[in-house]
């Protein structure tokens, strides 16, 4: 026999699933407690941090082949950053911003490079943080994520695989291209393939010549450069001999770009592994690491 009882309705609760929680990255509805965006898998701690702010994040992406190098970059940078006290320095907002930073420091200190960034979009680390300048007279807000590479070369070969990565440049500010020099000086033509596709890519999502690609700020950076000494000397004249096609594009194409060199690791070694030889930093001497970033806050509008 079962006795009736009372049970008092939630309805606050009720009242908060009943109002729709925008995603930041592409205004999805979500229910207020959610983690990821069921539309495109960003996080939704991003639009929670957002609505805390007086000024909308500029977004900036950080774009590259598979193995160009965007975790070690993206984790070097915001740790150097952060660690300085005056001049370019960074501020993380929300705790998910650390993640990047903690684990690829953790990786580089065990003389390890991070793991492969995993395609799924709900695994991928974002840093949201504040950007402090000496020549801004007010700070950045920023969004930068850590895209898969094999998922964006996906989205490129066939659009709307991944929503979350098209919205995201749609709305860019800037972005970093990350090209693999060490690649580059052994001959190989496919990060120039690859590069002008994302170039190609970029154009085509917004092709006006005052609001949209054409007219962004397009930062490439040659990572690895410690295996390739010329690039450090004159990256421009190293694109303009190993990425003739890339080139030929940013000439006709963008009109606000530039060309840095950068490297992590000051010597590498190889040691057998389970998918053939893998590349071991043996000493840390990241160079070339902020300049690119620095240019590219100097171009952003405030």
């Amino acid at each position: 026999m079962i006795r009736d009882t009372v049970l008092p309705l939630d309805s606050l609760r009720l009242a908060q699933y009943a109002v729709q929680a925008p995603c930041y990255i592409c205004g999805g509805g979500n229910n207020y407690d959610a983690e990821m965006c069921r539309h495109c898998q960003a996080p939704m701690a991003l639009a929670h941090q957002a609505t805390t702010q007086k000024v909308h994040p500029h977004m900036v992406a950080v774009l590259g082949s598979a193995g160009a190098g965007k975790t070690v970059y993206l984790g070097m940078l915001t740790d150097m950053l952060s660690r300085q006290h005056e001049g370019l320095q960074i501020l993380a907002r929300g705790a998910f911003s650390i993640s990047l930073q903690q684990s690829t420091m953790a990786s580089l200190s065990r003389c390890e490079f991070p793991a492969k960034t995993p395609n799924e979009p709900d695994r991928w680390n974002w840093v949201h943080c504040q950007v402090l300048a000496q020549t801004r007279r007010k700070s950045l807000e920023m969004i930068m994520p850590d895209f898969s590479g094999e998922a964006l070369i996906h989205e490129i070969d066939t659009p709307y695989s991944y929503p979350v990565i098209r919205e995201f440049l749609n709305k860019c500010a800037g972005v970093l291209i990350l090209v693999d020099a060490a690649r580059l000086g052994d001959g190989e033509q496919e990060q120039d393939f690859f590069t002008m596709k994302i170039l190609s890519y970029l154009c085509e999502l917004d092709g006006d010549k005052r609001k949209g690609w054409p007219n962004k700020p397009v930062c490439f950076v040659f990572t690895k450069a410690d295996q390739c000494e010329p690039c450090f000397d004159d990256a421009m004249l190293f694109a303009k001999e190993h990425t003739p096609g890339l080139w030929q594009q940013c000439q006709e194409r963008l009109r606000r770009f530039h060309f840095f060199a950068s490297g992590v690791a000051g010597a590498v070694a190889y040691q057998p592994g389970l998918g053939g030889r893998m590349q071991v930093p043996l000493r840390i001497e990241p160079r070339g690491i902020a300049e690119p970033f620095a240019w590219l806050v100097e171009q952003l509008p405030a």
